[in-house]
């Protein structure tokens, strides 16, 4: 899975910007602190749709960019996003869990009016953002 740097900036009354610098044109904001990633994912995700990304520059490549380290400079800050793709294809997998384990999932998912598959989807996207 690819991950590429966005820079994050906050200017007083205003949203968090997003930008990705090896990316020109991918952009995205958000009104919360809580919301920087999810917003993220899902802005690389839709300029990867129509071509293919070009491969995520180093690190040092990329806060060595005036732009960026401008924005550095002024607070803005970096993070990893993965690029989540889009394919909708349904695949089954085989997955083994701990008893008490899968009867927690079950039912916190009948609460939530999912389904098991729907849940594990959720969590797992969820985690990969986060990290």
């Amino acid at each position: 899975m690819k991950h590429y740097l966005a820079v994050v900036e906050k200017e007083p009354d205003s949203a968090f910007g997003i930008i990705f610098p090896d990316l020109p044109g991918c952009f995205s904001a958000s009104d919360t602190e809580d919301t920087i990633m999810q917003n993220a994912v899902e802005a690389l995700q839709l300029c990867g749709e129509d071509q293919e990304p070009p491969a995520p520059a180093p690190h040092e490549d990329v806060v060595s960019y005036p732009e960026v380290s401008e924005i550095l400079q002024r607070g803005g800050y970096l993070i990893s996003v993965p690029l989540i793709e889009k394919d909708t294809a349904v695949v089954r997998a085989n997955v083994t869990f701990e008893r008490g384990v899968l009867q927690a999932i079950d039912e916190t998912a009948r609460q939530r009016g999912i389904t098991r598959s729907a849940f594990l989807a959720s969590a797992a996207r969820k985690e990969i953002e986060r990290s």
